[in-house]
Parts: C-alpha cells; structure tokens; sequence
C-alpha cells in the first residue's frame, strides 16, 4: 500500500495493511442492532501499541458512540500517548472516512502530524481536518 501524503512521501514505512486488518477484525466487536453498519477503527500510537474501537449504537440514536470514540477511549484507557496513524474501515473491510465530529477527535488525539489512511490514500491530518482546531489554539488566547 502507497504510503504518501498529499504533499510528500512518508519518509518511514509502516505497515497500515497490519493496522487495517485489525480494525477489520474489531468490526466484529460492534453493536449495530438498528443501522447494521458495524464500522472498526485502529491506530497506532506513539509508543508502538495499537489500540481499536468499534461502534456501539444506542436505541436512542443520538447516544451512539462511532469507533473512534471508543478508539480514543482505548488509548486514555491504556495508558494515553499520540496516535501516529490511523485507519476505520465499514463491514466490507474497506477503508472509510471519519465523520466531523470524530476528525476532530483524532486531531486532538494525533495532532496535525497524524497519519491517516483514507479512501485517497494516506493524508496527515491537516489535510482530513484542514485549519483543525485544538488545545493550542485555547492556550493563544489564555
């Protein structure tokens, strides 16, 4: 799998085909009883763990939880750190987006230098949330 960004090559190989196989794997995990759509995520973190996260739905829709939630719960759960890339995948195995409210998520989590594998190739987060806001961006203004 190419690993390039819209502006450079990754200078350091990784192997997102291992990454995407286990949120592939996680999907299984997920709670989908009323959208059927079981979505998994996985990242890599700064000191080598791999954390995951599946969706978990709720009767009451706007309580659902998308995969990165619990991704990002996952990595505070285990002791916290940086995400450095990260993929989320649909039931099919391919590879999907993450919604708004979790890019924001991720760019708190990873920061503007996290990798993330898209449906257009891997793209660092300035490009998946351009102009991202964050913790420094609160600090400025302090």
């Amino acid at each position: 799998m190419t690993t390039t960004t819209s502006q450079a090559p990754v200078a350091e190989p990784f192997d997102w085909e291992a990454l995407t196989a286990a949120a592939r794997e996680i999907t299984e995990r997920a709670y989908v009883p009323y959208s059927g759509y079981p979505v998994g995520a996985a990242a890599r973190v700064d000191d080598g763990r791999v954390v995951v996260g599946c969706n978990v739905e709720n009767a009451a829709y706007g309580v659902a939880l998308c995969a990165e939630c619990g991704l990002v719960s996952s990595l505070h759960a285990s002791g916290g750190g940086r995400l450095t890339h990260f993929v989320c995948v649909n039931r099919d195995g391919a590879v999907i987006m993450p919604c708004g409210r979790c890019r924001q998520l991720l760019w708190e989590a990873g920061g503007p230098e996290l990798l993330v594998l898209t449906v257009r190739g891997v793209r660092p987060m300035t490009d998946v949330l351009p102009d991202g806001f964050g913790a420094d961006d609160l600090e400025a203004v302090r």
